[in-house]
């Protein structure tokens, strides 16, 4: 059986016992936060437990490096839908430790691109057209800076409402302890009383 098959034959259990009832819940997140990070297959499960979030907890945007590479992209734009559709009002950039994009060789990439099919002459019409595929594939040197290079896009963007803070954090890949790169609330001048 392969995996779309395999998807279907639990789905068919899954519906027709009612399993979803525990995962039941609105669009709006519960606690009124959007995440973005990485679509690592070590923080599907990790990243909400080490979080203490539950399903209908927080918005989650996944992609590759959980980088925000520029203001008006997909993941800004999915940022400002849940602050002002969704009713999200704080943000959360989580980087990881041992992530696949730390010094990801864009060339590498377009390298493995033509050798499962991809011509030469696409690759070449795609940069005579002025798509920059290393600067579009490149991932990050230093995750730290990332985060608070993903922070600073958000924070300084034109349409995000004042008050919104954006934290910048780091996970532990392996053991879900979380650091601290960014702190919103300070950055807003706002820090609550923690007690």
């Amino acid at each position: 059986m392969n995996n779309l098959d395999s998807i279907f034959a639990f789905n068919r259990q899954f519906v027709c016992e009612h399993s979803y009832e525990p995962y039941r819940t609105t669009r709006y997140p519960d606690k009124r936060m959007v995440i973005v990070t990485c679509m690592d297959t070590r923080l599907t499960e990790l990243l909400p437990k080490a979080l203490n979030l539950r399903n209908g907890d927080a918005k989650m945007i996944k992609n590759a490096g959980g980088i925000v590479t520029q203001p008006f992209g997909n993941i800004a734009r999915s940022v400002l839908i849940a602050i002002y559709e969704l009713q999200a009002d704080e943000v959360l950039i989580i980087g990881h430790r041992d992530c696949g994009m730390t010094g990801i060789n864009p060339e590498h990439i377009v390298d493995s691109m033509l050798e499962r099919g991809v011509s030469e002459h696409t690759v070449h019409t795609l940069r005579s057209s002025g798509i920059d595929l290393m600067r579009w594939l490149r991932g990050f040197n230093n995750l730290k800076e990332s985060v608070e290079n993903s922070v600073r896009i958000i924070s300084n963007h034109p349409l995000l409402p004042a008050g919104v803070p954006v934290h910048g954090l780091i996970i532990d890949s392996e053991t879900g302890e979380l650091e601290l790169v960014t702190d919103g609330y300070v950055a807003l001048g706002n820090k609550p009383l923690m007690f």
